[in-house]
């Protein structure tokens, strides 16, 4: 039954200025003067051509990715988006069904055609959610505070952060440097310095303290300061290879000059970010878009280029990092943002949980293409 609602929906889904007197020399005695030569109007700006659209199958690797899982992705997220369009096609899609073998790739073609991305190249990034080791109270090891949002953070819009002092004025919140050589009460949990490093670079986390009860790490603010990545400084000083600038090479460096020198580093980015704790219900994370992020099919995009639930096609190839996978070109959703996501071809894939996803993840630094698909006209 559940078969013959998904073909009813895919068989639907089927249907010249002249010369001056004055160019040639002046007027003979006698005669009169030319009238001057009507002004010749002004070029008017031509609209910009729509982007043009291919057919799904002429997208690079499209053949070789497994349709059927991003379709089951992209229908478990598809109520993000409030394209009036994406949403027709989410609701007939979300009353299919059970699919079977082959049926993701023709609902996708018969649906969707797409369309180039700005036109040229930029970065493909990746993250994960992490799971680290913590403690309740500090030791010699874990003597970095996870610290909760401040009762004095005001957040004016998603780029100004202020501190509202004592007598109610504002200033602009403090930086790394001033809020981590600052009071530790109220500290929910305490970590390796480095990876709470990270866990404020990837947002959210899991932490496992030492009697072996979870919980997650979850973003709750940030003090406005810009993100600043710190694998070029390193790799500039000589501290990383050029070509082993991975999360992991980051994080081991960190770790092996825990103290001072790591401390100087890490404060190269003044983007500081508060957490508050919550029971480990065994979900992924949750993006901006408040959906569960799926493995490998969603990305944190600018929400200045693409709206939340946007469905994007990528394709990032010619890794800079050593160890790196050659290739990612696959279906995913726009369903994040980020601090350092800026620009519109410019994606950051959410990987999963755990080691082995922060392993591939700090090695994903790509070349990237991106296209949008639009559904068909």
């Amino acid at each position: 039954m559940r078969r013959g609602v998904l073909a009813a929906i895919l068989a639907a889904l089927s249907l010249a200025a002249c010369a001056t007197p004055s160019e040639h020399g002046p007027t003979p005695p006698g005669f009169p003067a030319p009238a001057p030569a009507p002004a010749q109007p002004l070029p008017q700006p031509q609209p910009p051509e729509p982007p043009r659209r291919i057919e799904l199958s002429q997208l690079p690797g499209w053949t070789a990715d497994d349709h059927d899982a991003a379709f089951e992705a992209w229908r478990s997220t598809c109520h993000a988006s409030r394209d009036r369009a994406l949403a027709e096609l989410c609701a007939r899609a979300r009353s299919a069904g059970p699919i079977s073998r082959g049926d993701g790739r023709t609902f996708l073609e018969r649906a969707f055609q797409a369309e180039r991305v700005g036109g040229g190249e930029g970065v493909l990034t990746a993250y994960f959610a992490p799971v680290y080791e913590a403690r309740r109270t500090p030791t010699s090891e874990f003597s970095a505070p996870v610290r909760p949002r401040p009762a004095d953070l005001k957040v004016i819009d998603p780029a100004t952060v202020v501190q509202v002092l004592p007598d109610g004025s504002e200033v602009p919140y403090p930086d790394r440097l001033a809020i981590e050589t600052s009071s530790n009460a109220g500290a929910l949990a305490w970590m390796r310095p480095e990876e709470l490093f990270f866990l404020q670079v990837q947002g959210s986390g899991v932490l496992v303290l030492e009697d072996g009860a979870r919980v997650k790490a979850l973003y709750a603010a940030h003090n406005g300061r810009p993100f600043v990545g710190i694998a070029n400084p390193m790799r500039d000083r000589g501290l990383l290879a050029r070509d082993n600038t991975s999360g992991d090479a980051i994080r081991n460096w960190l770790a092996a000059h825990r103290g001072y020198e790591a401390d100087e580093i890490m404060r190269l980015n003044p983007r500081y970010a508060f957490f508050r704790l919550a029971p480990d219900d065994g979900k992924p994370p949750v993006g901006a878009a408040n959906i569960p992020l799926p493995r490998g099919r969603a990305v944190a995009v600018d929400p200045g280029f693409h709206a939340m639930g946007e469905l994007l096609w990528i394709d990032g190839e010619a890794p800079l990092l050593a160890g790196a996978f050659p290739t990612y070109r696959r279906l995913v959703t726009a369903l994040d943002t980020g601090g350092a996501i800026k620009g519109d071809v410019r994606a950051d894939l959410y990987l999963g949980e755990g080691a082995a996803a922060g392993a591939e993840a700090g090695r994903v630094r790509h070349t990237l293409k991106m296209w949008r698909l639009v559904p068909r006209s």
